[in-house]
């Protein structure tokens, strides 16, 4: 169950980033074809590579298996950048979503 997912979490967020499985791969210290292994189902990540791959998306573990986030850095990213502002421009900003989602 947790294989599936997590191949086709890493393929996901792979293909956001726009890199290629050699190159993520290779990035994260492996040979050219780890990823690719992990994405086909043939392997798993240790727990140790896992981290860097966590890493490499700049993502926690949590965030990497919150299934209700389907693009995990960019939500990191807006927070971090949320996190920088006072409260009325973080109201404002929760006003501008408000109206977006109708």
């Amino acid at each position: 169950m947790y294989e599936k997912y997590l191949s086709e979490r890493i393929a996901k967020l792979r293909t956001m980033k726009k890199v290629s499985a050699r190159d993520m791969s290779l990035s994260i210290g492996q040979n050219e074809n780890y990823i690719n292994h992990i994405e086909n189902g043939k392997s798993m990540p240790s727990m140790q590579v896992f981290f860097y791959i966590c890493e490499y998306f700049n993502i926690s573990p949590k965030e990497f298996f919150d299934e209700e986030t389907s693009n995990p850095p960019l939500i990191k990213a807006v927070i971090d950048d949320l996190n920088q502002l006072d409260e009325k421009q973080i109201m404002n900003i929760h006003e501008l979503i408000k109206g977006l989602k109708k």
